[in-house]
């Protein structure tokens, strides 16, 4: 028999609406120059309905493609709730890929118009250079005062006359807005999000025992806006109503955490590293901290290290998700049970940098290399594969999407062991585990041990050839300033934690650990960086060394 429910179409229309009546009096602030730009969820789509006006005399019709090339900012979540309110689809472009990436993304989404921060524009301008015209309009959003380039629209002056455009009446299944991966193999590769699939996210992540985003929170967007659909932050923020923070393109640790104090931020959404930077600023600030309630953390592992270190400092626990730009974004998140209670301090912690449980509306099984359904006892360990309401089916018109979706699963490439309570524990990417002599080593385990050394700034570990055991783990640290670490340390820090034949056959000290346009360990490069690597004949060292260069043959 057919349900007698009502039928009404899940889309950002109707979020926009929700946030217009409900929260139109609650405060979006951007970080500008001259301090804070204030302004409301009432104003934001007041000029989103501007916005769609504008754009439709541009000649946007249903379906076509707006990039944006931009930071988080008000004017930018203007155009997350414009660009489908109209049936169109926002387009997000990745500011910190390379000019070449950036132009095939465009050229391969078809892209008709592009709205670009100003203080971006040197950036764009490059990859502008390789279009051939492809871009019929050029927006520029002025975040600095200075003269905007000739030829391009002021988006202020475009939307100041326009009237209100009501909302189209959007179906749920329609597309809403576009990422692409930041393409670590071959080139990068669209996923288009529905409007359902983003509003029926938002609804999760509102969830007390997920982010429980809510009308009280303060809440810091620090992760981009061009990164995985920005952890569906936006959206949710116009559901619940919470206060929320854009950093525009002041992302140095020192404004971030003034961001922190100035708007009483409860809730930040931030990438490992960005944790790790922000926390002695932090900490020299901790009086001023007093509202600041999570973090949650995504795009890598979090170190354990780090787990401990803002429970002990601030009492406050970093809320681990795992997800990826196929999974919009969040597929799982860690949140203690009742009875973890009893548990330690020390084996909460443990827990809780795990990548959690998986996230209603997703449904996980563990595959091994033969697409065999494995157990949750802890033991097993297999490939992620999820599905669900907001996982992506496919790639954009990409013929390798038959490769990483089979049978309606996604393939994510994580490998895990999942125990009986459900709690997931990635031991690595299929591509960065080191397998030594037929058997496999998590290099993400030993990244997280070795961070826990004091002495240890950030620290990732790749395989390099071995002629007897095929691969050995080689850890590239960087050291804290003003430390004098040693190979040594490091080994004997590790030496009892795990297995003997796990630890590093060397240990090499560089400056930096080089990240992704996202702010992960971007391991590709140390692999290629250290291809000719040769480990020492007797394994780990015995006595201190330290080594500021590869010694590569």
């Amino acid at each position: 028999m057919k349900g007698l429910m009502q039928e009404h179409p899940l889309n950002i229309p109707m979020l926009a609406r929700h946030a217009e009546r409900l929260h139109g009096s609650r405060t979006v602030a951007t970080k500008t120059d001259a301090g804070m730009d204030l302004t409301t969820y009432g104003e934001v789509v007041a000029r989103a309905r501007r916005l769609i006006t504008a754009l439709r005399k541009l000649g946007v019709k249903a379906d076509d493609r707006v990039a944006t090339f931009c930071w988080n900012h008000s004017r930018h979540l203007e155009t997350w709730i414009a660009v489908p309110g109209m049936g169109a689809i926002v387009h997000t472009l990745n500011i910190r890929l390379f000019p070449d990436d950036v132009a095939y993304i465009v050229r391969h989404a078809a892209d008709s118009v592009v709205i670009v921060d100003l203080s971006l524009w040197s950036a764009w301008e490059k990859v502008a250079a390789k279009l051939d015209g492809a871009i019929a309009k050029t927006i520029v959003i002025n975040d600095t005062g200075a003269a905007l380039p000739p030829g391009t629209l002021d988006y202020d002056e475009l939307i100041a006359a326009e009237p209100e455009s009501e909302f189209a009446d959007v179906p749920e299944g329609n597309a809403a807005g576009m990422c692409y991966t930041s393409g670590t193999t071959g080139h990068p590769k669209g996923v288009v999000y529905s409007h359902r699939s983003n509003v029926l996210h938002a609804m999760m992540s509102a969830n007390v025992d997920s982010i429980a985003l809510s009308e009280r929170d303060t809440a810091l967007a620090i992760v981009p806006m061009f990164h995985a659909n920005c952890w569906g932050i936006p959206h949710t923020a116009l559901m619940q109503g919470c206060e929320l923070v854009f950093p525009s393109r002041f992302m140095t640790p020192d404004a971030l955490t003034q961001m922190m104090v100035d708007r009483q931020v409860t809730l930040g959404f931030g990438v490992p590293t960005i944790w790790l930077g922000t926390f002695e600023p932090m900490k020299a600030a901790k009086a001023q901290l007093t509202h600041l309630d999570r973090l949650v953390c995504g795009g890598s592992a979090v170190p354990p290290a780090l787990q401990k270190a803002y429970h002990r400092e601030f009492g406050v626990r970093v809320i681990h998700a795992w997800g990826m730009t196929e999974t919009n974004p969040l597929a799982s998140l860690c949140r203690p049970l009742a009875r973890h209670a009893e548990l330690s301090e020390d084996d909460l912690d443990n827990v809780l940098t795990s990548q959690g449980r998986v996230l209603p509306g997703v449904e996980l099984r563990l595959a091994d290399d033969e697409g065999n359904e494995l157990p949750w006892d802890g033991q097993a360990v297999g490939e992620i594969q999820v599905r669900g309401n907001w996982i992506a089916a496919d790639y954009y018109n990409d013929p390798s999407g038959a490769e990483k979706f089979i049978d309606g699963w996604l393939r994510t490439g994580d490998v895990a062991t999942v125990d009986a309570d459900g709690y997931i524990r990635i031991t690595d990417r299929t591509k960065d585990l080191v397998k030594s002599g037929g058997e496999w080593i998590s290099s993400v385990e030993l990244e997280g041990l070795i961070m826990s050394h004091p002495d240890v700034a950030e620290a990732a570990v790749i395989a390099v050839a071995h002629p007897r055991w095929d691969e050995r783990p080689l850890a590239c640290v960087v050291p804290r300033p003003g430390t004098t670490l040693t190979k040594d340390a490091v080994i004997e820090h590790l030496r009892g934690k795990v297995a003997n034949w796990w630890l590093p056959d060397d240990v090499v000290f560089i400056e930096e650990v080089p990240k992704t346009s996202v702010g992960k360990f971007d391991k590709k490069v140390l692999r290629d960086r250290f291809k000719d690597y040769r480990l020492p004949e007797s394994g780990t060292a015995s006595t201190p060394e330290t080594v500021r260069e590869p010694a590569a043959t």
